[in-house]
């Protein structure tokens, strides 16, 4: 069921962000409206498919350590449910109110609720649940990209008025009409990099989230990449040597025994407790430990099935403490940050990895929901916006820019909004073109956008309590 609700939220990501990289091809008659969402469709499903992963782990991280470790348990499903529905709940009833708000909003609130119910039920300090860092990278990309779409937008459509002199690129579409050749070339090129793009980045979230599940349903079959070769595990342990040496000489001095440290590691490791002294010695424990026990092996296949979710999970907690570590600037030395950089993305390919078929059922998901449902928010997109009619320019000018914007967010592993970046693209050529925008459809844009993240932090948070609160009455 869990499963279900993943891909159910990709269906719906498909038909409400999607439809934004159609808008501009259907309303300049560059493509008919089927054809357009069919071709947008194929080009979201292969973007998945050749996708990197990044971005699916850097939204996982924003969840609490604890509930990650422990997805399996009935707290851990109560935090899938929990996001997947909230989520699913606001994405569908801004589409159903022509509203394009922003799924990758609308997940990580609801990450963020949970995050933040979770630290409150736990008595912990409040908001300790919630991985700030992370959280303040994500946010600064949702909040700089549409600034981004709307500048660049604004200022390509007038540098290409100054260089490209062609009146036919500036007018606006005759009724049913294509435009000419090499302008409808040009529109398609764009909607099928940022429909790739979208696929790309967008269709990652889901990933994430259906491994977590996966990994909490099945964690014999999921908590270990046992892809792994021999050679790879070679370089992992040679650079677990590495930290060791360095950790054993920059914090053994302290006057601290190594075996009295290791009663810091369960306090140490949630996210977001402040180190002490004995950080260095914590995580110098849990590195001899999990150095030992892949010490005697060429694959992770050959690790008992009954110890793989812990050996994970030591994996999981060494990579998190260790990224802490060098955040904090704990690691002074170039040389050492530089192997423990390599070491860090090591530990990320035995735990953090993505089977082909789940890459398979994501894309096909995000496939199938481009084309259905996307009219509404192509109306909102194609004749809301802007006074006038969308020119050929305007359209290619927003979307070049999305493209770009979304696949530089994904080489960095950051989410970002389609839905923002290309909708300020067009706000930004009617700007620039002197257009003029509606007002009444921009508020309520710019309303639907203010209220994602609050609307959806109360709903995880919401969701999230009451399903632990039902646990809780049926394990009485």
């Amino acid at each position: 069921m869990a499963l279900v609700f993943a891909l159910g939220f990709e269906v719906v990501n498909g038909f409400h962000d999607t439809a934004n990289a159609v808008a501009t091809v259907i309303y300049t008659n560059s493509l008919k409206p089927t054809v357009a969402v069919v071709w947008s469709g194929l080009w979201n499903f292969l973007g998945v498919l050749f996708s990197s992963g990044a971005v699916a782990f850097g939204v996982v991280s924003l969840l609490p350590v604890e509930l990650v470790l422990n997805v399996g348990s009935a707290a851990g499903m109560a935090m899938v449910f929990a996001l997947l529905v909230s989520a699913i709940l606001w994405n569908v009833g801004t589409w159903y109110l022509g509203l394009p708000a922003s799924s990758s909003h609308t997940l990580i609130g609801s990450i963020l609720g949970v995050g933040l119910a979770h630290s409150l039920m736990n008595s912990e300090v409040y908001g300790q649940g919630v991985n700030w860092a992370k959280a303040q990278e994500v946010f600064a990309s949702l909040m700089v990209s549409p600034l981004i779409g709307f500048g660049c937008a604004a200022l390509l459509l007038l540098l290409a008025k100054a260089v490209i002199r062609n009146p036919e690129l500036y007018a606006a579409p005759e009724k049913d009409q294509p435009p000419p050749p090499w302008v409808r070339a040009i529109l398609i090129f764009t909607c099928t990099g940022v429909s790739f793009a979208h696929g790309s980045n967008d269709g990652q979230k889901g990933m994430g989230l259906m491994m977590l599940i996966l990994i909490g349903i099945l964690p014999a079959s999921f908590a270990l990449n046992e892809g792994a070769t021999p050679a790879d595990l070679n370089s992992l342990l040679h650079h677990s040597s590495e930290l060791t040496a360095y950790l054993e000489q920059r914090y053994d001095r302290n006057g601290m025994s190594v075996r009295d440290a290791s009663v810091e590691l369960s306090n140490y490791l949630k996210p977001n407790v402040s180190p002490t002294r004995q950080t260095g010695t914590a995580v110098l424990v849990l590195n001899r430990d999990v150095a030992g026990r892949l010490g005697n092996l060429k694959r992770l296949s050959e690790v008992p099935r009954a110890e793989r979710p812990r050996l994970r999970s030591d994996l999981y907690l060494l990579d998190e403490s260790l990224g802490k570590l060098a955040k904090q600037g704990r690691i002074p030395d170039a040389d050492a940050r530089e192997a423990l950089r390599i070491y860090r993305k090591e530990l990320d390919d035995n735990t953090r990895f993505i089977p082909f078929w789940v890459k398979v059922a994501v894309a096909l998901a995000l496939g199938i929901g481009t084309t259905i449902g996307w009219k509404r928010i192509v109306v909102t997109v194609g004749e809301k916006i802007g006074k006038d009619h969308l020119t050929y320019a305007q359209g290619a000018s927003a979307e070049l820019v999305a493209m770009c914007t979304i696949f530089a967010a994904d080489k960095l592993g950051l989410p970002v909004s389609t839905t923002h970046v290309l909708t300020s693209g067009v706000a930004g050529t009617m700007a620039a073109n002197r257009s003029g925008v509606q007002v009444a459809t921009v508020r309520s844009m710019l309303l639907a956008w203010v209220l994602t993240l609050p609307v959806t932090v109360f709903l995880g948070a919401a969701l999230f309590s009451a399903g632990l609160y039902a646990i809780s009455m049926l394990s009485r």
